[in-house]
């Protein structure tokens, strides 16, 4: 049983409300939350990928990839195409529907993040970024520390 003010629990409930938040105005543009990730990698890449890199961003199997790929296509918002330089790679590229899609998920995502610091100072939204991202290196560390301690185990055995 965990104290009701346990920071762990609090974070995650604040952390599904924001995605909930976000997928419910999502769904009226008729996109899945992988699908918007995807069509977010592709435009912070330049509007294009091979395809290994988007399977591997996703951290889905390939043939999951697939599957968002494949519907992204048929909206029109992305295209798939054999690579010049070598014809086993597949690159992945953002249509100009797909890039006028992610302007108005962009707006989304503010509506979104101004309803989360509603009644928040600016000085009080700057702590809380502060402090969240103390957390989160913290745990990150954590993270590494026990892979370097389960790799460590590993190499002996």
């Amino acid at each position: 049983m965990h104290k009701p003010d346990a920071l762990g629990p609090t974070l995650g409930r604040a952390g599904h409300l924001c995605r909930e938040r976000m997928d419910f105005r999502l769904s009226r543009y008729e996109v899945t939350p992988a699908q918007t990730h995807l069509l977010l990698y592709l435009q912070d890449h330049g509007g294009a990928a091979d395809q290994r890199a988007v399977t591997e961003f996703l951290k889905v199997k390939p043939s999951t990839a697939n599957g968002i790929l494949d519907r992204l296509e048929e909206k029109g918002m992305v295209t798939r195409s054999v690579s010049g330089r070598d014809a086993r790679r597949r690159l992945i590229a953002l249509t100009e529907k797909g890039r006028e899609q992610l302007e108005v998920f962009r707006r989304q995502f503010g509506e979104v993040e101004s309803l989360m610091v509603r009644g928040l100072s600016q000085e009080e939204v700057g702590a809380l970024r502060s402090l969240l991202a103390r957390v989160i290196q913290n745990l990150e560390e954590d993270r590494i520390y026990d892979e370097n301690a389960v790799a460590s185990r590993q190499a002996i055995q």
